[in-house]
């Protein structure tokens, strides 16, 4: 009986593991989602700042790879929730506070750190 119940535990293991994965590739999904709807017009698809807007925008969006050096994921997520007037940064960055679950936001900065 002591190995059924050992088997069990280890396939119940593999299971909730297998659906971890499944959240997790659901949730970058969603970032992906978020970022192409929301970020793309000014960041461009690789976050280079390059997007069909950028042009219009003073000063301009930068480059991930420069402006997320050194900053934390609190920091980089208190830009997209706050927007960049609150944090000293362009006033032309919205905040997505009122738009976004803080889930969602997790998401997407785990998403523009990986454009690096």
């Amino acid at each position: 009986m002591m190995k059924v119940r050992r088997f069990l535990t280890k396939g119940s293991l593999l299971v909730v593991a297998g659906g971890l994965f499944v959240a997790s590739s659901a949730i970058a999904q969603d970032a992906k989602a978020a970022f192409d709807k929301n970020c793309v017009a000014c960041h461009g698809a690789a976050g280079k700042g390059d997007g069909p807007a950028a042009k219009m925008l003073k000063p301009p969006p930068t480059d991930f790879a420069t402006a997320l050096k050194g900053q934390s994921d609190a920091d980089i997520a208190k830009v997209i929730k706050e927007g960049g007037k609150a944090v000293g940064k362009s006033p032309s960055m919205p905040p997505y506070g009122s738009k976004m679950s803080d889930d969602q936001i997790k998401g997407l900065v785990d998403y523009v750190k990986g454009l690096k």
